[in-house]
């Protein structure tokens, strides 16, 4: 994958507008959750460093689009980000015919989608965004799936579109585990449904050797193999489908489980054999032995892609087998990377974060690149890379 490097470029002097993710949860006008920020934060630091006039750009929620709304407004990650820089980082609302900006200096722009013909992608709105730069730096791997304005209209346009370090990582951490992996491969794919990680499943099984699965998913793989689930959430018209995955590749299943009668955080948690599971059963957890045996599988893989939480974690009785599994990735001498929302949840839960490779930033974006999908705002800067 060939594209322009931001940290190759000499950007004294240049005015640089940096497309971040700064999408982050916010509560009474303060930033609830900084993950995305700090990810952001050495991008922009390096920019500053390089000599560079820094202009920030960024998505906050789902406003309408064209409108102007203050719940979703990015002033308190302006604020966040001048105690973060220890400088003033002024949040500016009229960018797009023009902005004031001196080398050394760095403003926020206020939510692009607040623009109309953000979503859309429109040539008249990207051409206004390029005409801000000369340089556009691309560093939001979180949205390069979403063909949008200041994603991918603004990288055709703009004099120079290069990858900022966060998206570069993000390229090689991925195109280490999925193009050329060091054998041999597990991969652990959980959830609730087969149905929406179906591309995921059938990607992963030409290229890793164990696939493990977990959550919905494992009960419809358990259904297809003649096991019982009691009233546990599966998918039945997809049973063949899991077969014909468990035919390409190995799908080691659970031995044991954790089950309850009902799905709620005081629900009381009994372990039993897969072949014990009631018919009033809920499986909510894979069980003692299934870690163990999981865990073991890890010990001896050389790649690990993880998406997705093996049980209930939310609830700490049946958290265990997610907590095994974590600390088996974490004490594993494997590449390891791990991506998607609950996923990171698990990881913060369970403190691991420092003992896995590779941490992925985005959501659908890395659900889409493990699917072999193109990624619209990785696809464009390659383009004006060969160009």
């Amino acid at each position: 994958m060939t594209v322009l490097k931001m940290t190759d470029l000499d950007l004294q002097g240049k005015r640089v507008l940096i497309r971040e993710d700064l999408n982050v949860p916010v509560k009474d006008g303060v930033v609830a959750s900084d993950a995305r920020i700090l990810a952001a934060l050495p991008t922009i630091k390096l920019a500053l460093e390089k000599g560079a006039a820094v202009m920030v750009c960024s998505h906050l929620g789902r406003p309408t689009e064209g409108e102007f709304s203050a719940e979703n407004s990015l002033k308190p990650v302006a604020d966040y980000l001048s105690k973060a820089l220890g400088r003033d980082v002024p949040l500016v609302a009229d960018y797009l015919d023009g902005v004031e900006i001196k080398a050394g200096d760095v403003v926020l722009f206020e939510n692009v989608r607040f623009n109309k013909g953000e979503k859309k992608n429109a040539d008249e709105l990207a051409q206004k965004y390029a005409a801000l730069c000369d340089v556009f730096v691309m560093d939001a791997f979180g949205t390069a799936h979403r063909a949008e304005g200041s994603t991918h209209g603004v990288a055709k346009f703009a004099k120079v579109a290069t990858a900022g370090p966060l998206l570069a990582a993000e390229l090689d951490a991925l195109g280490k585990a999925l193009k050329a992996p060091a054998k041999p491969m597990a991969a652990i794919v959980a959830g609730s449904k087969v149905s929406t990680k179906l591309d995921v499943l059938n990607s992963l099984s030409t290229v890793c050797d164990q696939l493990i699965v977990g959550g919905g998913i494992a009960n419809t793989f358990l259904a297809a193999a003649g096991h019982p689930v009691g009233k546990s959430l599966y998918e039945p018209d997809l049973v063949d489908t899991a077969k014909a995955i468990a035919a390409k590749v190995s799908v080691p299943l659970p031995v044991d489980v954790v089950v309850a009668k009902e799905f709620a955080e005081s629900a009381e948690a009994t372990v039993k054999a897969i072949a014990d599971v009631a018919a009033d059963d809920m499986i909510l957890d894979i069980g003692p032995q299934t870690a163990a045996n999981f865990a073991e599988l890890l010990k001896s893989s050389k790649t690990i892609l993880w998406n997705g939480p093996v049980g209930v974690f939310e609830f700490d009785q049946f958290g265990n087998g997610t907590q095994v599994l974590a600390k088996a990735i974490a004490d594993s001498a494997a590449f390891s990377i791990a991506g998607g929302g609950d996923t990171l949840a698990a990881i913060d839960k369970y403190g691991v974060s420092k003992d896995i490779s590779y941490i992925s930033t985005g959501g659908g974006a890395f659900l889409e690149f493990v699917e072999g999908k193109v990624l619209p705002a990785v696809a464009i800067l390659e383009e004006r890379a060969k160009a």
